[in-house]
Order: structure tokens, then sequence, then C-alpha cells
């Protein structure tokens, strides 16, 4: 109704002055202004609406660069799984870029080794991680599983123990010519991860009087492990 108020005045105007006496005719700028009153009414555009406008802004989505961090040393392989080579040990204090994602849960980081394979348990996660691409996981290594070592016959394995401790010395025959390694193996565990060719490890634990623990060594390549029987000891 704002809108046309105005054009119906003009036309009042035009209208009147057209039917005024032949000697009262208004002047020729007064019907012109009149005129142009009309026109400019009827051009006029509305104002936008400022919720309309606000309604058609879209919020732009960021990108963050994903990246994985850890709490503890971490091996990087060469795939998913222990049986794949590792490349490398990302420290607690280094932040790595995350490059792919291989279900369930492994991620694949760019180190200053090139790019590894980490288990998502030891990987916390931040950034853009749902931009990540999806891969798959290298094909599955050829050859056989390592010759699974054996401990030495006389001095297989030794312990003192003392004061709620326990000295630790571990010796075994190397069988195998593929192995990419060898773990030491602590009450199923994997307590120390060894090179090629390892022969011999120690360590100190906590085991109390009464107390046992057993080791086991177990050879390892891309295609498979083998493990060794188990060394039992047992602190009086």
């Amino acid at each position: 109704m704002k809108r046309i108020t105005p054009v119906m005045m003009a036309l009042a105007i035009i209208l009147s002055a057209c039917n005024m006496p032949a000697s009262g005719e208004p002047a020729p700028d007064v019907a012109t202004a009149a005129a142009l009153t009309v026109e400019a009414a009827l051009n006029t555009t509305p104002l936008a609406s400022p919720t309309a406008a606000q309604n058609n802004t879209e919020a732009t989505p960021t990108f963050e660069q994903p990246m994985a961090s850890f709490e503890n040393v971490t091996n990087c392989r060469t795939g998913p799984g222990i049986n794949y080579q590792r490349i490398t040990q990302i420290r607690p204090d280094e932040s790595v870029e995350i490059i792919g994602f291989f279900p369930p849960n492994y991620w694949i980081v760019n180190t200053d080794a090139g790019p590894c394979w980490v288990a998502g348990e030891f990987v916390t996660p931040s950034g853009s991680t749902s931009n990540v691409p999806t891969v798959t996981a290298p094909p599955t290594p050829l050859g056989g599983d390592p010759d699974a070592p054996s401990f030495a016959q006389s001095d297989g394995w030794s312990y003192v123990c003392y004061d709620g401790k326990a000295d630790i010395v571990l010796k075994w025959v190397d069988k195998s010519t593929t192995e990419t390694g060898y773990r030491v193996l602590r009450n199923g565990e994997i307590a120390a991860e060894l090179p090629a060719n390892s022969t011999t490890y120690a360590e100190t634990i906590n085991l109390l009087s009464g107390q046992s623990v057993g080791y086991q060594i177990q050879a390892f390549n891309e295609a498979g492990q083998s493990t060794s029987n188990v060394a039992t000891m047992t602190c009086p």
C-alpha cells in the first residue's frame, strides 16, 4: 500500500488537470513533474530484507592439517601389523602429518624416514581427520616365516633376585637367515625389539619372592614370525 499511494496521488493530479477548463490548463512543467513522479514510483526497487540477506550467508568450512601425536615411543612400519618391517620409531615429543587411514585402526603418517604405518591405539589424532583418504594394505609379503630361535642349552638364561628385583640375562641360537629382527616376549607381551642376528638380551625387572616370569624369543619378518619355547624364572 505504501508503494501505491504516491502513484494514486499523481494520477489524481493529472486527471484533475485534464478536467479543468481549457483556459485553466496546468503549466507544462507541472504536468511533466507529475508524470516523473508516477514513473519514479513505479520503478522504485524494494529494499532487500535484512533477514533474507542473513539467511543466504553460509559459513565457509575450515580445514586443519591432520596430525598425529604419541604418548610413548611408537614403531612405524611398512604395513599394518607387527609382521611388517619397522621403518623408524616416533618419539613422544614428535608430531607427524597424517596422510592416510586403513580400517579398522591404522594411520599412515609422513616421517623423516618416509611414509609408514602406526597402530591407532598409540595415536592421538587431531585436525580434519575426516578428510584423510582411506588406503589399502600393502601386498602380503613373499617368503616364509623365519626359523624359530632356541635358548642356548647350557646357559640359555640366568637371573639373580634381590630386594624385590631380578637381573635377567637371555641367550639364544639364531637359526634363521631371513629374519627382519627379534622380539623379546615377557609373559607373552613384547618387552623389546632387536635387530636381525641378535643373540642376547638383558634387563632388570621388579620381581618379588615367590613370583615367576616367563620369556620367549620371537624371530619375525614380513611373512610372519616363529617363537621359541618359554624360559621360566622364579625368585626364591
